[in-house]
C-alpha cells in the first residue's frame, strides 16, 4: 500500500473511531459541482466534507470528482447525504470512496436497519461487492469496510421524531443527524425558519439529543454558521456541519458588493 493510501486509510479509521467515541466532529457541506473549490475546502481542517446527493446540484460524477478532490486536499474524509434510503444509492456513494453516509427521512427503526444493511457487506448487510474506488481508501476486505463505514440517520419528520429512541438504538446506526429545516416544519412551522415554533423545535432538538446520548451514539446538527455550530456543540451535540459552499459564495459576494458601494 502506498504512503498516500496509508494516510487515507488512517484518516478514515480515525474518523470512524472519533465519531463513535462521541468526540467533536466538524464538517462542511458541498452543494455545487466544483472540484477545485472542494479541494480547497478539504485543506482547511474540517473532519469531513459532505456531498449533498439529495438536494445538491451535483450528480454521481460530481460526487466522484468531489471525492477525488477531498483526497487531494488531504485533511478531510468524504461523506454523502444520499438521495434516499436505497441500496443502489448507498452502495454507489460508498463505492465512490465515502467514509460514511447520511440517510434522509428515517422514520422508523426498520428504516434505520435497512440503511445499515444497505451500507454493510454480508454477513452484516446486503451491500453488493464492487469497490472500484473505495478500496483505495480502506482496502478490498469487506470486514474492514464494514468496520470503517459510518451510518447516520436523519431525524426530520414527525414519525422520525416519534420513533427517535428506537432509531437511535438500532444496531449499526452510528449517529443521529438533525435536518433543522424539515424538523421545524414537522413541528408546525409555516416555513423552515418560522420563529413561532421555536419552543416546540427546541423541545424536539432536546429529545433527539437525549436519544443519541442514551444510545451512546453521535448527535449531529446541520447549522448555518460556525457560531451556531459552536452553540449546538456546547449544548451537547458531538457533530456539526457548517453551512454550505453555495450559501457562503453568495454571502461573501454580497458583502464585497456592499463594501464596494460604500453601503456599510
Amino acid at each position: 500500500m502506498s504512503t498516500a493510501m496509508e494516510r487515507s486509510r488512517e484518516r478514515v479509521l480515525d474518523y470512524a473511531r472519533r465519531l463513535r467515541a462521541r468526540e467533536t466532529i466538524l464538517g462542511y457541506w458541498v452543494i455545487i459541482d466544483s472540484p477545485a473549490s472542494t479541494e480547497r475546502l478539504a485543506r482547511l481542517g474540517y473532519d469531513y466534507v459532505c456531498f449533498d446527493g439529495q438536494h445538491g446540484l451535483l450528480d454521481y460524477k460530481g460526487i466522484l470528482a468531489g471525492m477525488t478532490s477531498v483526497d487531494a486536499g488531504g485533511e478531510s474524509v468524504g461523506m454523502v447525504r444520499v438521495g434516499a434510503n436505497d441500496p443502489f444509492l448507498i452502495g454507489q456513494a460508498l463505492d465512490s470512496g465515502a467514509a460514511g453516509i447520511i440517510v434522509p427521512l428515517v422514520n422508523t427503526a426498520e428504516d434505520a436497519a435497512r440503511a445499515v444493511s444497505f451500507a454493510k457487506y454480508p454477513p452484516l448487510g446486503i451491500r453488493s461487492y464492487g469497490p472500484m474506488r473505495s478500496q483505495l481508501r480502506i482496502g478490498p476486505n469487506p470486514a474492514d469496510a464494514n468496520a470503517a463505514t459510518v451510518v447516520l440517520a436523519m431525524i426530520e419528520t414527525p414519525q422520525g421524531l416519534a420513533n427517535v429512541e428506537a432509531i437511535a438504538a438500532t444496531p449499526g446506526i452510528d449517529g443521529l443527524y438533525i435536518g433543522p429545516s424539515d424538523l421545524r416544519i414537522s413541528v408546525g412551522g409555516a416555513t423552515s425558519a418560522d420563529p413561532a415554533v421555536d419552543d416546540a423545535f427546541e423541545e424536539a432538538v432536546a429529545r433527539v439529543l437525549r436519544a443519541a446520548e442514551s444510545a451512546g451514539i453521535a448527535a449531529g446538527f446541520h447549522t448555518p454558521s460556525g457560531e451556531v455550530a459552536a452553540k449546538r456543540l456546547a449544548q451537547g451535540f458531538t457533530l456539526a456541519t457548517v453551512s454550505s459552499d453555495l450559501i457562503h459564495l453568495e454571502q461573501a459576494a454580497t458583502a464585497h458588493l456592499k463594501a464596494a458601494r460604500g453601503e456599510g
